[in-house]
């Protein structure tokens, strides 16, 4: 039977493990018998290793403490004496009662305390987290933990008391990385529920005003096709008799419409030609004032002045062209469907067009185009003042098929159509 036996000077105690397992104990006392020894444990009057062979006690490397049972008892002894606390020596915990980690990273947090002998954690609030074997005094895991504060309640004990502690674990958010966008081919496209964005894009006639404004925003690289492609839609089916929100790219000239209404009662915007040039990252922001959008000849210009068109943060109404059908919408729009890369029935996105960081707000943000194009760099949209009502960020934090919602209502996920997880690339603005 071999015996380990050593002083640990972080718990100022006795290690000893035998075949019955590990302890930390103080006051104990070898005796020989000249052939055997024997170790008490005074504290509790008990015998806790008895008539061992001397070379059954090795040391911490593994060593001998002596070459006869008499030589081991004397040693054993040496170290005893300079073991134990006194007692007015109570635990005191010493390392930090805070740590800090980044969702999805892991704790390495050791306890340090003077006088500690024995160690007590309540790890029932931090699922995943463990200690190691061999050192009680260490945790890790956690990279399972949500973004939040945790209480880890945590005890250091010895003979003549206990430190008790709370360590505050606080999981903090990852810092913001924009890695991923969604790449477009053939007949992929990304679909919702459309009601959940009913309140948002959503309207009931000819615009109330500001509770009817939203304000649509993303990244897009258009590919060298030349169709006619659907970036974004929301609105009815009956395309030709009830409304709808479409931007639509046309590859033959570089450029994005925009049409609001019907196929028969629209109006209707295009910028010009090669404003958004193939195989180049633009970003795009369209802002609608609430207000009525048809129904006057004479009203036209003001009809169209409800919307804002922006490019890389820069306004291209000026620079492009409006139309119209019999003088605008006055109708609602209906959430019967939210797509990106498809219209009603058709005009898919073609040969790898990319969209990235897509968001929508329940207001008009064309007075923040600046502050949301960022001098060209994709940033944390929720550290705006007013952060989009959804936000997709495409690829980022996702996973196949699902895009998640990362704005303030974070309840509506985009669903990849046609699609595969390659589909998630790594090209970004």
């Amino acid at each position: 039977m071999a015996v380990t036996i050593y002083k640990d000077s972080n718990a100022n105690a006795i290690f000893i493990e035998d075949s019955n397992g590990a302890q930390f104990l103080n006051s104990l006392q070898a005796t020989s018998d000249g052939l055997t020894c024997t170790v008490h444990d005074l504290a509790r009057d008990i015998e806790i290793i008895s008539t061992a062979q001397y070379d059954d006690f090795l040391d911490e490397a593994g060593n001998l403490y002596g070459n006869n049972a008499t030589e081991v008892c004397n040693a054993l002894n040496a170290i005893f004496v300079a073991s134990g606390t006194p007692l007015t020596n109570i635990p005191e915990i010493t390392s930090s009662l805070t740590a800090t980690i980044v969702a999805g990273e892991t704790l390495n947090y050791e306890l340090t305390a003077n006088y500690g002998v024995g160690y007590e954690w309540d790890l029932t609030n931090v699922p995943g987290i463990t200690t190691v074997d061999g050192n009680v005094r260490l945790l890790i895991g956690g990279s399972s933990l949500a973004e939040g504060t945790y209480n880890i309640p945590v005890k250091a004990i010895n003979y003549n008391g206990e430190d008790s502690e709370t360590i505050v674990l606080t999981v903090s958010t990852p810092p913001f990385a924009n890695t991923k966008s969604v790449r477009f081919n053939n007949q992929d496209y990304l679909g919702a529920n459309a009601s959940l964005l009913s309140g948002v894009l959503g309207r009931t006639g000819n615009g109330s005003g500001a509770s009817d404004a939203w304000t649509i925003s993303f990244w897009f690289n258009p590919s060298t096709a030349s169709q006619g492609q659907t970036i974004f839609y929301f609105g009815d089916n009956d395309v030709a008799n009830s409304g709808y929100i479409n931007i639509r790219y046309l590859g033959s000239t570089d450029k994005i419409r925009l049409q609001y209404g019907t196929n028969n009662n629209y109006v209707r915007f295009q910028s010009a030609n090669v404003s958004l040039p193939a195989n180049t990252w633009s970003h795009v922001l369209i802002s609608y004032d609430g207000g009525t959008t048809g129904a006057a000849s004479g009203s036209l210009n003001d009809y169209y002045s409800r919307f804002k068109v922006f490019f890389d943060g820069v306004n291209v109404i000026s620079g492009g062209s409006w139309s119209h059908r019999n003088y605008g919408y006055t109708g609602s729009i209906d959430p019967d469907n939210l797509r990106v890369g498809r219209f009603n029935s058709g005009n898919y996105m073609r040969d790898n067009c990319k969209v990235d960081e897509l968001a929508i707000w329940d207001s008009d943000q064309s007075a923040n185009v600046s502050d949301i194009y960022n001098s060209g760099s994709p940033f944390d949209l929720s550290t705006l003042t007013s952060g989009p009502t959804h936000w997709w960020r495409m690829g980022d934090g996702d996973t196949y098929p699902n895009l998640e919602d990362n704005g303030s209502a974070a309840n509506c996920t985009f669903v990849m159509y046609n699609m595969t997880s390659a589909d998630i690339v790594s090209d970004v603005p």
